[in-house]
């Protein structure tokens, strides 16, 4: 095959939703942004969203291609955008170790950072920024001053509420 070609994997997420929503609106109450993130990711490339019929102009084979959802979250629109990401940051990478720490709110909180996410994201922010200086910079343990990138995920995969660091 050549490059540049893409494969359709045997399985997308969008089979796996199409196959389960149903189950899922039943089982739990989904969020208005949850229910339109996998309606979308269900239609999109499909003949719901419309499209046009690309041509051969040597021997005039016809193949419907169905217009994207657009959708940020959508694999099927994201994958193009998220692989030139990926190289950009892979480019910037130092030639160092480097280590990935999650801080993550305890369960009993997440009801009070729903209500107060500035601040208390702010909060969070500011204790793991705190916290890893002081580990790092012990020279009982490392001596150093580490650069920090901070990241708020406030989802679980499941896309359930789950704030972390």
């Amino acid at each position: 095959m050549p490059s540049g070609v893409a494969v359709r994997p045997e399985l997308e997420v969008a089979d796996i939703a199409r196959r389960f929503f149903a189950a899922l609106c039943d089982g739990y109450r989904l969020s208005h942004q949850q229910h339109t993130v996998l309606r979308d990711i269900m239609l999109c490339r499909t003949a719901s969203l419309g499209g046009h019929l690309d041509e051969c102009p040597c021997c005039g084979h016809q193949r419907p291609s169905y217009n994207s959802c657009l959708n940020r979250h959508c694999p099927k629109c994201q994958w193009p955008a998220s692989q030139r990401w990926l190289e950009q940051r892979q480019k910037r990478l130092l030639p160092t170790h480097h280590f990935h720490v999650v801080f993550t709110v305890p369960a009993e909180l997440r009801e009070l950072i729903s209500g107060n996410r500035e601040l208390l994201y702010g909060v969070l922010f500011q204790s793991a920024t705190s916290a890893l200086l002081q580990l790092a910079g012990d020279e009982k343990r490392l001596g150093a001053q580490p650069g920090i990138t901070a990241v708020l995920h406030s989802w679980t995969r499941d896309l359930l509420q789950h704030h972390h660091s």
